[in-house]
């Protein structure tokens, strides 16, 4: 009889078994020995799968029987804690259910994650046996698996959402025990259109007694924005609580059994969707921010207040059968929604194909609202059918923006785009994909970026994303389940604003290695690059970088320097920050840009190279990548259960910056940032870094405000001070035949001192109309205007950048250097002063060489003097005030009385000074200047003198 009972409790078992896969793919079986383990004498409370236990009851009592036992599962807690440490976010999701019903129940666990996260460690105690994991080579823990499979329980990955993915574990409980999971995974937060977006999808599938989520935000560059959008709906309206500071924020989300319920008297949870927080960083250094810690560093950029490039962009649409009914309407609308968000700098096409290829115009044409409107009514009368076509519209594509750019009809400052949108593999011409990609990077100039956006799922996402990665942009897919006219739009919003290109990323330094990808082909408005490496602290002080770009209307070169010490204070005392985080940022970069690399390599021996270092990188940093797995084990090893990644998964590679690149030598500068080996007295090394000597005799003005006027021809220092008001402007030199223009706008102390409030020079504006550039500099920042572009530069950035035969440098809190085709030079000095001080106030020093080669017209309070005037200095005479000599001054026809005194040269010392002896003049120059100082008095800051006067 046991024989029989045996045997059909195999076939019983051998059905079920073949109805339930683990999500990972790989079949349970089990053994004739597991069934000596069963007691077939109490023989339905021995099979503990719920499906068994529901086969001993007729249809009406089995109901019955499971809603009782489902009100007996309790789920005790729901916790979720996620921390973000400069973009990188660790997250654990920990939960706890009890079976208090009188059967075994099976329960599962089910997370959604962000798509490219990288899972670290899952643990879980099931009816008190303890499970951990570890990381192992994919067909290591597949092995190993296979020797000791689990019974009752599956683990592993199902490909779910548009940017989301499940994480999934299914185990059997024991009456009267729990369940405790706790998942850990850490991914990279990448900006979009002007923020970060840390996503967590809540879904515990029913009431818990604890529902608990803590979301910490720690961002050393400061945080200037937070908040939470309604995404879980209004029935939570008020429920999560925001505290923000200067660099920290929370996000508390607890709500209590009550609120968690749909309705007043229901059972079902209404926790069931997303919790998104949105934030961005405060961004004041144009060089980006500079992040030293435990042997890494991390490089973010995202510069803003730069004009838009224009773009010149082709949009290649796939209109064959398969894109009829809901995708191609949704494409027309994305495309007439896109189309209308060009500007009037913008060239632009489209190119529409299945079996054929047609263009809509033959040539770029500019985006004027005639030719939008045009363009709209074509893609209106598109009606999909035919085969695919691709190699030959990419082709077409290529054709004309190589014959646009050929022809000259391109900006040269301009950037090119192509925007492929498929929704399935070529059936027409070439159908090779590998030829299809040769085709394209043979034809394709090396300043055109080509995205791919794929929708469906019946595309070759690898192969549009081999053929995007390839030629310096990325791929997308573009879920058909979802908004797809909504996704199409978003995408195109990421590349809308191109800024920079060719941006370039050096750090010279010796021991400074392994650095990621630090080319990128470009930059777009509202995204961030991220570049990180490796340090030896022992061995440096600091970390320098070197960022080289070309902007809408000028080259740039800015530079950075950062501490090795400067986190340490703030990491310390914090403890919510992960001080980890450099290294896993490395970390997540460098794998991700290796499997990039690997997808494109050409021979095997190139592809087993990378993967051997992908493979030990993973195993190093505890990831689950596409070349490893999760084995989760029992202590003994006789129960395991394998957690493994979706094989279609596609992780970010330099998505910050929505372009492939690459590493390139670190000591490579362009040509154009290299200046030549001397511009006036104002020399520039290769590097480049200003000389930090600067030339001795210069024309200061200084203080409030102080002029101290070199002659070289009597190497004589005189000197006078100019008493005004705050708010007027003084003009410094005035040459209307150079076209060179320098004013200074005054600004008071902040209360007299002495009866006498003192001003200063808060404002300087120079312009060269030669160039058309206007430089107008402030103690809060630095603008550049030139026609209708304009650049603007903090304080704290040190940058350089080369407008035709104009160079400016500025300086980190120090100088701007301006330098004009090395016939002349300007250095602005930046005076701070305590905040809290009770009187004074930041202001501006100026430094003019008397070798500048103004015209002779040239004039001004300075400019007068370019052209030295007679002076002859006699009778030297102990003066009224001990120590401060007096003596007879003959200039321009007076005889002035002068004082022998000391002031203050700044360049080398910009807190103390240097003491420089000059002949003061008193009464504000009077006799000295021609006419009196309220001559120079201007109505604007860019107003010419209009008539030069002569001394009275």
């Amino acid at each position: 009889m046991k024989r029989l009972l045996g045997f059909l409790l195999f076939v019983l078992l051998s059905e079920e078994r073949s109805l339930h896969l683990p999500s990972n793919g790989l079949p349970e079986f089990m053994d004739y020995a597991d069934l000596a383990d069963l007691d077939l004498e109490n023989l339905p409370f021995a099979l503990e799968n719920r499906r068994y236990q529901r086969s001993i009851f007729d249809d009406q009592e089995s109901d019955k029987v499971m809603e009782n036992v489902d009100d007996q599962i309790t789920l005790y807690s729901y916790k979720v804690k996620s921390t973000v440490t400069s973009r990188v976010a660790n997250t654990v999701v920990q939960c706890k259910v009890v079976n208090n019903s009188p059967y075994s129940q099976n329960v599962e666990l089910d997370v959604q994650i962000p798509r490219g996260a990288f899972v670290t460690n899952f643990s879980m105690i099931v009816n008190g046996v303890t499970f951990t994991s570890t990381i192992k080579e994919r067909t290591v823990a597949r092995g190993l698996y296979a020797q000791a499979r689990a019974r009752g329980k599956t683990a592993g990955w199902v490909s779910n959402s548009l940017d989301m993915e499940n994480f999934k574990t299914e185990v059997n409980v024991l009456p009267g025990s729990n369940v405790q999971f706790e998942l850990h995974y850490q991914e990279v937060k990448w900006r979009k259109l002007g923020s970060y977006e840390h996503k967590l999808y809540l879904k515990p599938g029913r009431l818990a007694k604890h529902l608990e989520v803590d979301i910490w935000i720690v961002e050393p560059q400061g945080i200037s924005f937070l908040h939470v959008p309604e995404n879980l709906g209004d029935h939570f309206e008020g429920v999560p609580v925001i505290t923000k500071s200067k660099q920290k924020g929370h996000v508390s989300f607890k709500p209590t059994v009550d609120q968690q319920r749909k309705c007043p008297n229901c059972s079902e949870t209404a926790v069931d969707g997303q919790l998104v927080i949105k934030y961005d960083v405060v961004r004041e250094k144009k060089a980006g921010e500079l992040e030293v810690f435990n042997g890494y560093f991390v490089h973010f950029f995202a510069p803003e207040n730069l004009d838009p490039i224009p773009k010149n962009i082709l949009f290649v649409i796939d209109v064959s059968g398969s894109m009829w009914g809901i995708k191609m309407k949704q494409t027309v609308e994305a495309m007439k929604t896109i189309l209308d968000d060009l500007r009037a700098e913008d060239q632009f096409s489209v190119v529409d194909f299945n079996h054929n290829v047609r263009n809509w115009r033959d040539d770029l044409v500019l985006a004027s609202k005639a030719q939008i409107t045009d363009a709209k009514k074509y893609i209106e009368k598109i009606q999909p059918n035919g085969g695919t076509n691709i190699n030959e519209a990419l082709l077409r594509a290529i054709f004309i923006l190589n014959e646009a750019s050929n022809l000259g009809m391109l900006d040269p400052n301009s950037v090119s785009l192509i925007i492929l949108v498929s929704d399935g593999d070529p059936t027409v011409g070439e159908l090779k994909l590998s030829q299809i990609q040769k085709n394209v990077k043979q034809s394709m100039q090396d300043n055109i970026s080509l995205f791919s956006l794929g929708i469906g799922f019946d595309v070759d996402y690898d192969f549009l994303e081999r053929l995007s990665q390839e030629n310096h942009g990325v791929a997308q897919r573009i879920y058909g389940n979802q908004d797809t006219s909504l996704q199409l739009k978003q995408f195109y919003n990421q590349v809308s604003t191109p800024l920079l290109r060719n941006v370039q990323f050096n750090y010279p330094q010796e021991y400074v290695t392994d650095v990621t990808q630090n080319s990128f082909h470009n930059y777009f408005g509202g995204s961030e690059i991220v570049v990180a490496g490796k340090v030896e602290p022992d061995k440096l002080d600091h970390v320098e970088s070197i960022i080289t770009a070309t902007s809408a209307n000028t080259q740039l070169v800015m530079d950075t320097l950062a501490e090795m010490e400067d986190l340490d204070a703030f990491l310390s005392k914090d403890k919510h920050a992960d001080p980890d985080f450099t290294r896993k940022l490395w970390a997540y970069l460098t794998i991700n840009q290796l499997l990039a690399e690997r997808s494109l390599a050409t021979t095997n021996i190139d592809k087993k190279k990378i993967t051997r270092t992908i493979l030990q990188m993973s195993l190093d940093h505890h990831v689950v990548s596409p070349l490893t797995a999760m084995l989760i084990e029992s202590a003994d090893g006789n129960e395991r259960m394998l957690a493994d990644a979706p094989m279609d998964q596609k992780r970010p590679c330099c998505r910050g910056a929505l372009s492939t690149g690459k590493k390139t030598a670190q000591s490579s500068i362009p040509s154009w940032a290299k200046p030549p080996p001397t511009m006036g007295p104002m020399s520039v090394r290769e590097a480049p870094v200003l000389i930090s000597t600067p030339p001795p005799h210069v024309i200061r003005v200084e203080n409030d405000p102080h002029f101290i006027i070199y002659l070289p021809k009597s190497q004589k220092n005189i000197c006078f001070n100019i008493d005004s008001e705050p708010g007027k402007i003084l003009n410094l030199v005035s040459d209307p035949g150079t076209g060179v223009l320098v004013n200074g706008e005054l600004v008071g102390a902040k209360m007299p001192k002495n009866k006498k409030l003192s001003t200063y020079f808060g404002k300087l504006a120079f312009y060269f109309q030669s160039q058309d550039t206007k430089i107008e500099i402030s103690t809060e920042m630095i603008t550049l205007k030139n026609g209708h572009h304009t650049t603007i530069l903090s304080w704290l950035d040190t940058a350089h950048i080369v407008h035709k035969k104009l160079l400016v440098s500025v300086k980190k809190e120090k100088t701007v250097n301006i330098t004009m085709d090395g016939d002349m030079s300007f250095s602005v000095l930046l005076h701070r002063v305590w905040k809290k001080h009770p009187v004074n106030v930041d202001f501006l020093g100026i430094y003019i060489p008397p070798t500048n080669k103004f015209s002779l017209n040239a004039h001004g309070l300075i400019g007068q003097f370019m052209h030295e005037p007679k002076v002859r200095i006699f009778n030297e005479r102990p003066g009224r005030v001990p120590g401060k000599p007096e003596a007879s001054m003959e200039v321009k026809g007076h005889k002035l009385t002068v004082t022998r005194g000391l002031q203050k040269d700044y360049r080398t010392d910009i807190v103390l000074g240097t003491d420089v002896p000059c002949w003061f003049v008193h009464n504000s120059g009077k006799g000295f200047l021609d006419g009196h100082y309220k001559d120079y008095l201007v109505p604007q800051l860019y107003s010419f003198l209009k008539e030069p006067f002569k001394n009275v």
